[in-house]
Formats: C-alpha cells, sequence, structure tokens
C-alpha cells in the first residue's frame, strides 16, 4: 500500500514538473517595437556638375555622400528634393532559454539606398535591412555595427550621418565577442579595387574575392567627463588580377581613435581620428577604395586618414545646435596620382535642433562640402537641409 502511495506521489509530481517545464517552455518571447518617422527636404546647390541621375541621383540627393561631388564641370542650377526614407521600424525580442540564459535579438528596416521606386507618380520605395543581429552571453552575431566604429562620437545632424567624410561608419554580419571593455570581432571581408584606364579616370572593382575575415579590437573607457575608445582593424586585401584562378593579396590594417568630452549643462566636444593603409570602405562611405592596381601590374594597399570635429551647444533645454568638421583624404602615389582619384573631401555643417517633446524635433542645416582629385579638379556641395520627425 505504502509502494503504491509513493508510486503515485511520484507520477504526480512528474506530471505537475513535466506541466511545469512545459508551461515554462511554452511561453513566448517578449516582443517591442520602435523606430520614427522622418521627413527630409533639401535644396542643393553643386557648383561643379550636375545633381546627378539615375543611381547617383536616388543615392547622392537622399544624403550626403563625399565621393558624388561632382568636380570639374559647369555649376548647375539648385535642385529641391523631398522624401521620408531614412524613416525606420525595428523589432527587439527576448527571450528566457531552457539553461537560465537569455537570448536577444533585433531586425531593423529603413528605406534609403535601394534603387527601385521613383518620384514619378507613388514615390514608394523597398525596405532595406540595418540590423538582423542576436545577443547571447558575450556574443554579438549577425548583421549589425562594425567593431571598428563608435557611435558614441557621431554628432547629432539633419544629414544621415553628417560627420561622414573621415568618420568610420559600417555596418555587416560579423562574430564578436565582448568582455568588459574589450571586444573581439570576425566581420565580413571585401575588397575594393581602384582601376585606372590609360586616360586617367578610375572605376571601382568590388571583388568579394577575400578568403579571411576582417578582425577587429576595441578597447572603451571612461574617466569624470571624458569617454574614449580606440580600436584596431587587420584585413586581408585579395583580387585575381590576371584572372588565373590566383589571387593576389595584400594586408591591409588601420586604428580609429574617437573621444567626447561632455562640458555640463548638455554641451560636449566629440572628435575622431583615423589612420591606415588599406582601410578603403570602412571610412568616408568608400570614398577611398582598400587597393588599387599599380603600374607595375600588383595589387597595392592604399593608404588613407580621417578627421572629426564637433561642437554640441545647448541653448536651453529645448533647443540647441551641433557644429561639425569632417575630413579625408588619401596618399594617391604611383598611377593614381595624376588619375581622376579623389584626394581628399571634407565638409563643414552648423544646425539648430527643437526638440518640441523629446518625441518630435524640427530641425535646419547648412553646410558646404568640397571634393578635389588626384588630377587637380574639384567641386562643391551647398546644401540647405530641413527635417521633422516623430520617434516611438
Amino acid at each position: 500500500m505504502l509502494h503504491k502511495t509513493l508510486t503515485k506521489s511520484l507520477i504526480a509530481g512528474a506530471v505537475l514538473s513535466g506541466l511545469a517545464f512545459n508551461a515554462q517552455a511554452a511561453e513566448g518571447p517578449e516582443w517591442s517595437f520602435g523606430g520614427y518617422i522622418k521627413l527630409d527636404a533639401m535644396i542643393s546647390d553643386y557648383s561643379d556638375g550636375s545633381a546627378g541621375s539615375g543611381s547617383d541621383k536616388n543615392i547622392g540627393r537622399q544624403f550626403y555622400i563625399p565621393s558624388l561631388t561632382p568636380v570639374g564641370g559647369r555649376g548647375d542650377d539648385a535642385v529641391t528634393d523631398f522624401h521620408a526614407r531614412q524613416s525606420r521600424f525595428w523589432f527587439d525580442v527576448k527571450q528566457g532559454l531552457e539553461n537560465g540564459e537569455t537570448i536577444t535579438g533585433r531586425i531593423e528596416i529603413d528605406f534609403l539606398t535601394v534603387p527601385s521606386g521613383d518620384e514619378r507618380i507613388s514615390n514608394s520605395y523597398a525596405p532595406r535591412l540595418r540590423h538582423a543581429f542576436l545577443k547571447y552571453k558575450n556574443w554579438t552575431i549577425g548583421h549589425t555595427w562594425s567593431n571598428f566604429l563608435d557611435l558614441s562620437v557621431f554628432p547629432e545632424s539633419v544629414d544621415f550621418i553628417g560627420a561622414t567624410d573621415g568618420i568610420v561608419f559600417m555596418r555587416q554580419p560579423q562574430v564578436r565577442y565582448t568582455q568588459g571593455n574589450l571586444s573581439f570581432s570576425l566581420e565580413n571581408p571585401e575588397t575594393t579595387v581602384s582601376l585606372v584606364s590609360g586616360t586617367g579616370a578610375v572605376s571601382r572593382l568590388a571583388t568579394s574575392e577575400g578568403i579571411m575575415p576582417d578582425l577587429t579590437m576595441k578597447y572603451t573607457g571612461k574617466s569624470d567627463n571624458f569617454s574614449y575608445s580606440v580600436a584596431g582593424l587587420v584585413r586581408q586585401l585579395a583580387h585575381d588580377i590576371d584572372s588565373d584562378g590566383d589571387d593576389e593579396t595584400v594586408a591591409g590594417y588601420g586604428v580609429t581613435f574617437g573621444a567626447k568630452y561632455s562640458l555640463g549643462n548638455g554641451n560636449d566636444i566629440r572628435a575622431s581620428f583615423t589612420a591606415g593603409s588599406g582601410v578603403g570602405r570602412y571610412m568616408g562611405l568608400n570614398t577611398f577604395n582598400g587597393a588599387y592596381i599599380a603600374s607595375d601590374g600588383s595589387l597595392e594597399a592604399l593608404d588613407v586618414m580621417g578627421v572629426t570635429l564637433a561642437y554640441r551647444h545647448n541653448w536651453n533645454e529645448k533647443t540647441r545646435s551641433n557644429f561639425v568638421f569632417s575630413r579625408g583624404w588619401a596618399d594617391n602615389t604611383d598611377n593614381l596620382e595624376t588619375s581622376s582619384a579623389t584626394d581628399y573631401t571634407q565638409r563643414f555643417g552648423v544646425n539648430v535642433m527643437h526638440s518640441v517633446d523629446k518625441k518630435l524635433t524640427f530641425g535646419a542645416e547648412i553646410s558646404r562640402a568640397t571634393r578635389e582629385t588626384a588630377n587637380n579638379l574639384d567641386g562643391d556641395l551647398t546644401r540647405l537641409q530641413f527635417m521633422a520627425m516623430y520617434s516611438f
């Protein structure tokens, strides 16, 4: 009798435990949703060329891209553009696992840079992927910001980026491990190569031929009102120059420093400095390629540098201004020296941002951008831009 009672108790306990386990396993993830709706309206005046057409118009007139400032032509009339393509949506998920750990994930989209769509009738555009990653313990796995950049040094801007020319800006698939202030990552490799024609014109080739992932390491620190980061990048640039099946490779490397100093009352100074050989697409939205085909037919890494400086000033609790300078330049040698390769780009910008509420911000920004090529052609872009943004 005692045996049967114990058996029934054990069975009942197992059933109850199983129900509890199943109830826990059946619990769905926690979802959250957010983003913002933003309208951009801008007037652009190009001193030495037109605003562009086709893909150049679709991208360069959505936000500032240094390499698309025209040079060496005749100035065109100013042009006006309106769009809401920077508007974005994100979905976050959080879920407890059977081992007691927690996993989180994010998917984020917006509508910038995609070629599908037009301004003739519906002004409709396809979405693009910004982020798709998971976090588990110390690991970040998926598509997100490169470990080589520091988001905290980006100034507030009406333009999509603002400090574009000399700052590191990159999102890509990666595997990252973070321990305290130190993080390491293996990231998607991609080599961009400059090809120089007999006339000196430069075209870009994205080879996708590398076998080694890009390796980054970053350290972040903070002392009172001063925060900073230092990051390093090592990569392999590869291209099959002779189409013989054997890739020619060259090493690329770079360092970037970022700093932010809070002055009180919401005012701050932000700065960054980047230098390296073969940094390429990581800086200035790929204004400079990672490598070039030298006059002797070899693959050579291109040396580049970039600097940004920004000052944020709060006029009152709701109104503030940002003063931004950014510059990127390359050491164009060999057959690039007299080509159409970009020597440098730079941009000055100042804006006024007014937040009616934390959720609703209006802004106005005036900027002047310059690009000069190795064969001494230059051009300017003056842009007046307005925005209205509702964050939710």
